[in-house]
């Protein structure tokens, strides 16, 4: 995998459209199977949408950072300042680009922009705990399992809609510097 041509911007409204589309290929429906990061069986419909994509673009303690390679979006991630410490969350890339080792260039950029813009010496993220073979991916760039579980919001079919009874979030954090 080539980053010469990779560069990094903050998301702005005009991406929202490219943002949720990229979101949604990455975790859901069929064409999520074509990247090995899909939540597909776990759970159906929507992973976001274009109200709750614009309020993390114009959240004043974050941004979506978004990773672009000859002008096209490949990946985003969202960074929230949450003071002691900077959350990871919407995390997606382009499902026919995953495996190539984009992930980890994306991750180690969102955890130096955390420490650089904030001074934030702690990411944290929360990832389904059934998703065994993502939380292995994170422990392999730094990130612990702390036991420290978290309701699936069941009802919200904003968040999608759960294929199984049993899913609930983990917090994962590294430390950073």
């Amino acid at each position: 995998m080539t980053t010469t041509a990779l560069t990094f911007r903050s998301a702005t409204d005009a991406d929202v459209p490219g943002l949720v589309g990229l979101v949604e290929s990455a975790y859901r429906g069929d064409a999520s199977r074509a990247g090995w990061t899909t939540e597909a069986d776990l759970l159906a419909g929507q992973r976001t949408d274009p109200d709750g994509v614009a309020d993390v673009v114009r959240n004043e303690r974050g941004r979506l950072l978004v990773a672009e390679r000859d002008g096209e979006l490949i990946a985003c991630c969202q960074l929230e300042h949450r003071g002691d410490h900077a959350y990871f969350g919407m995390f997606a890339v382009r499902p026919d680009l995953q495996g190539g080792g984009l992930g980890k260039v994306i991750i180690a950029e969102a955890e130096r922009t955390a420490l650089a813009t904030w001074g934030s010496r702690e990411m944290r993220m929360t990832v389904i705990r059934q998703r065994e073979e993502l939380i292995a991916w994170y422990e392999r760039r730094g990130y612990r399992r702390t036991g420290q579980l978290s309701p699936f919001p069941y009802g919200d079919e904003r968040f999608g809609i759960p294929q199984r009874a049993d899913l609930e979030f983990e917090l994962l954090v590294k430390p950073l510097g």
